[in-house]
């Protein structure tokens, strides 16, 4: 017998394989006055499927559903403020929301800017005086999906495009994944009206890359300032290029630096590609012992260790927990303001500061890639900005290719020597 508690229609069944399965089943009574919400299985995780507590999950928004269709066959009124009914743009958002594609596939970080983009698609007014999000998802049209973005991209205060390619996007990829689990919802000849949609040109904007010297600038005052850990998340984003919500959530550990099994390195973790890189903090050559990251390591030495993780926070004595992406970027903030740092100054810049060093160190695609861990060479690209430096660099190279290009064309130019033709000349006749 399974003892956690299950909600409302969900039953629980041992696998073959030894594991506990969940299954959403409407019970047949319901079925017979005409209930449309699918029986599915919902996974083996309880959490997942259930919640914490049983309260939560799949089966939460399999309830809802249910309680909809049932709210409307006794002649009840749905209020779409409250719950979203079955089948319309503010449902499928909800569904897409619960999805796997969602929870596994978008960072914490950004879902409070995906639900922002879905308030701003859902609560357009059209002209008959509705929402976008009491539209039936049928009604979305090709050239519904035009105007929605054209509205979205003039916005109240100017042009917006890249709110309109935001939208699109997010539209594209929420109509796929529900459309998977609910094709009957969808309008056969066109199940997905945003894909093709044309978008406005702009010129797109270049992420700020922080400096080596700004870094450690705003390190070392951050440590003078009692904030140590503001200190070596800007440090470990330029340095070991780790992505700011690695580093707050804990995946650098004091375990993975200088371990046992590796005296000599840094191991960092990427979650969002699944990537772990060790990073090699020094060598032995003949001259000694040569620190790669002796900079970095100073600043790591003033960082306490309040737990396995390297960036904890403290709430009480003897209380430590992570710091929320929200609360470190406020400390950032407030920071560079004092340091006298530029406002584009951020945990984002300090890792595209890192990953631009890398280019101006004219690594190759292979090297660059090995220390950043990029999967392909587009998204490594992405992140190496066009400075003053990399031009110089390239221009020296352009300047010396020319140089001897013309050293080349000069000796191909000479006059012929004619001593050896007339020595041979001679010969000949000597000969005769």
């Amino acid at each position: 017998m399974f003892s956690k508690s299950l909600p409302r229609f969900v039953i629980a069944k041992m696998l073959a394989s030894g594991a506990m399965a969940f299954y959403f089943n409407v019970p047949t009574l319901y079925r017979k006055l005409g209930c449309t919400i699918s029986n599915e299985p919902i996974g083996t995780d309880y959490t997942v499927a259930c919640g914490e507590n049983g309260e939560g999950g799949r089966a939460a928004a399999l309830n809802a559903l249910f309680d909809e269709w049932n709210t409307k066959r006794k002649g009840g009124h749905v209020s779409a403020g409250r719950v979203a009914a079955y089948g319309t743009v503010d449902w499928l958002f909800r569904e897409y929301k619960q999805s796997r594609a969602y929870l596994e596939k978008v960072a914490p970080r950004s879902r409070p800017d995906y639900e922002r983009t879905m308030l701003l698609i859902t609560d357009i007014v059209t002209k008959k005086g509705d929402r976008i999000g009491d539209r039936r998802i049928r009604a979305i049209t090709p050239v519904s999906a035009d105007k929605i973005y054209d509205i979205i991209c003039r916005g109240p205060r100017g042009l917006r495009p890249r709110q309109g390619e935001k939208a699109v996007a997010l539209c594209r990829r929420a109509w796929r994944v529900v459309h998977r689990l609910y094709p009957s919802q969808f309008d056969r000849a066109v199940p997905n009206p945003w894909e093709g949609v044309t978008k406005k040109r702009r010129t797109k904007r270049t992420k700020a890359a922080a400096t080596r010297e700004q870094v450690y600038a705003f390190a070392w005052g951050c440590i003078e300032r009692g904030q140590p850990e503001a200190a070596a998340a800007a440090v470990i984003c330029f340095e070991w290029l780790q992505r700011p919500e690695n580093v707050l959530a804990g995946y650098l550990r004091w375990t993975d630096y200088r371990s046992k099994e590796w005296p000599s390195a840094i191991k960092i973790e990427h979650h969002k590609t699944g990537a772990v890189v060790w990073h090699p903090l020094e060598e032995k050559t003949e001259i000694g012992i040569v620190k790669f990251y002796e900079d970095a390591e100073a600043v790591l030495a003033r960082l306490p260790r309040r737990g396995v993780p390297m960036i904890l926070r403290e709430v009480r004595e003897g209380v430590t927990k992570p710091f929320s992406f929200s609360g470190m970027q406020k400390i950032v903030h407030t920071m560079r303001d004092r340091l006298g740092l530029p406002s584009t100054f951020t945990l984002d810049a300090c890792r595209h500061g890192g990953m631009t060093e890398l280019e101006e160190a004219e690594l190759t695609d292979g090297q660059g890639r090995a220390l950043s861990a990029h999967k392909s060479q587009q998204a490594y690209e992405g992140y190496a900005k066009r400075t003053m430096e990399r031009a110089l660099s390239a221009t020296r190279k352009r300047h010396a290719h020319r140089l001897a290009n013309a050293a080349g064309t000069n000796i191909q130019n000479e006059p012929q020597n004619d001593i050896q033709n007339g020595n041979v000349a001679k010969n000949q006749n000597a000969a005769k």
